[in-house]
């Protein structure tokens, strides 16, 4: 058992093969606050910040924000703010101390704080990770305006709870200050997420005011990012096995992929780091990168995650090893590349290729209950999108549709072959309402659509409907394996 936590003073003393940062920490200041401080961030945003400072570019260190939960502040503030990320393939492991995050604030405990951060002139960007559910979307699509929290931060804009008070507060805080507007830079798997950003909080601003709205609309950088890196979830094995190699207690470190992505629109008037310079695709429309990326990564792995689990796997390389699962995914790239623009210059082939290397890592061990948590929020931008095209195009999305009915019979399978809460959505009260088991297969689809807001107001929604409720009633009744076999797939798990 190791005492001593990893530090600023301890680094020092770590083994040579651990990489740890070369530059002064002393020097950094900070330039970004980020929104979401969990496992993919310092995966992703703050490796790449971490390269930058690296090379110099000293002035945008990276103040963390938990908008709720104590624990990542409570395991790095100890370290100084440091953390090890394990770069893992399924027959390597490099190890990489990560020193970008300079501070940690949970926002539950001291909104002044973050507002402080925030409204700080040095902050030129402001970086989110906080899940597609924090956006507190109505089923609409617009800002679910009777969310508690959002009535909350109306009636008390100095203590807000949401992003979206955050956000729109030191907004208004550096405007009536005369300090310049950050840029809004979100990173979450929300289709145009920078415009819809945008759009969601000039919605909740104009609730406020309408010159801070009008603010927020015209003066404010919303760009659109792509991001992409497999992160699972940090076990307690995996802190024994990386503080035994560090010699040291690491109280979190972050288990990652080789693969690293990050597309962004180049709209910073505030200034950015040379992020190019590290890897990052600047461009002038993440559109179809991010389309690519959520129908045909994020599609599969919601597909992966609930089959697999009807199927007895717990993780995702164990069930990509099915060749029937296998060669269902394959069917699902073939209909969703079908939906992503042709003159984009998109190479799909390779994209899939890399993928099905991916998903085959049996390092990563990332969990398909971890990945099929909140289908109601994912599946409508990764696999219900791509089937209207489909429909709207004339072609079939059979394959697309079982994944929802996938998910609907994961779900029903909680508390039976699954355990009770092995995952979670945010419908999860009015599924439990529901009671879709005494259902037919075609009124519990219907019901879930309605709950989802899934195809609302669609000309094919009731086909997409036809076709998922004909994969649920095989789930049922014959599991997987019947709903591959209509699908001429043979050989699934039983």
């Amino acid at each position: 058992m190791t005492h001593s936590r990893l530090s600023n003073t301890t680094r020092q003393a770590l083994p040579a093969s651990v990489a740890v940062p070369g530059y002064d920490r002393n020097r950094v200041l900070p330039g970004i606050v980020h929104l979401g401080v969990g496992a993919f961030h310092r995966a992703h945003q703050a490796a790449y910040v971490d390269d930058c400072l690296a090379a110099g570019e000293m002035d945008w260190g990276i103040v963390g924000v938990s908008l709720r939960s104590t624990d990542t502040r409570d395991a790095l503030a100890p370290q100084d703010g440091l953390y090890t990320l394990a770069v893992r393939s399924s027959d390597s492991e490099s190890l990489r101390v990560v020193g970008s995050i300079v501070s940690m604030l949970v926002a539950s405990e001291n909104p002044g704080a973050v507002l402080a951060a925030l409204t700080d002139p040095r902050t030129s960007i402001v970086t989110l990770t906080i899940t597609e559910k924090a956006y507190l979307r109505a089923a609409g699509g617009g800002l679910d305006t009777a969310h508690p929290d959002i009535v909350h931060d109306l009636a008390n804009p100095r203590t807000p709870r949401t992003a979206h008070g955050f956000l729109a507060e030191s907004l208004a805080r550096r405007r009536a200050a005369g300090i310049q507007p950050f840029t809004v830079l979100c990173c979450d798997n929300l289709p145009a997420n920078g415009a819809t950003l945008h759009r969601l909080l000039v919605e909740f601003a104009a609730l406020r005011g309408t010159d801070l709205a009008r603010h927020i609309a015209d003066e404010v950088a919303f760009p659109s990012t792509m991001v992409d890196r497999i992160v699972p979830a940090t076990t307690d094995a995996d802190r024994a096995r990386i503080s035994g190699q560090l010699g040291i207690e690491d109280a979190w470190p972050v288990m990652t992929e080789p693969f690293c992505q990050w597309v962004v629109e180049d709209d910073f008037p505030a200034g950015r780091p040379d992020w190019e310079k590290f890897g990052v695709t600047m461009v002038g429309d993440v559109g179809p990168f991010e389309d690519m990326k959520l129908r045909l990564l994020n599609g599969s792995h919601s597909a992966i995650a609930y089959l697999g689990l009807l199927s007895g796997y717990e993780t995702v390389d164990r069930a990509f090893a099915d060749p029937a699962i296998r060669q269902f995914v394959d069917g699902l790239w073939a209909e969703a590349i079908t939906t992503l623009p042709k003159d984009a210059g998109l190479d799909t082939a390779d994209y899939t290729a890399q993928l099905a290397k991916r998903y085959s890592n049996t390092a990563l061990a990332h969990r398909t209950a971890q990945i099929a948590n909140d289908g109601s929020q994912k599946l409508p931008q990764r696999i219900v999108a791509s089937a209207m095209e489909r429909m709207s195009a004339g072609a079939p999305p059979a394959h697309l549709m079982l994944v929802v009915a996938a998910w609907i019979a994961a779900c029903e399978a909680r508390g039976e072959a699954l355990p009770e809460s092995h995952f979670t959505d945010p419908l999860d009260l009015a599924l439990a309402a529901l009671d879709t088991r005494h259902l037919s297969a075609g009124e519990t689809v219907a019901a879930v659509f309605d709950l989802a807001g899934l195809a609302k107001g669609g000309a094919e929604r009731l086909t997409l409907i036809d076709l998922a409720a004909a994969h649920l009633e095989r789930l049922r009744q014959g599991g997987v394996a019947a709903a591959f076999t209509a699908l001429g797939i043979q050989g699934a798990k039983t």
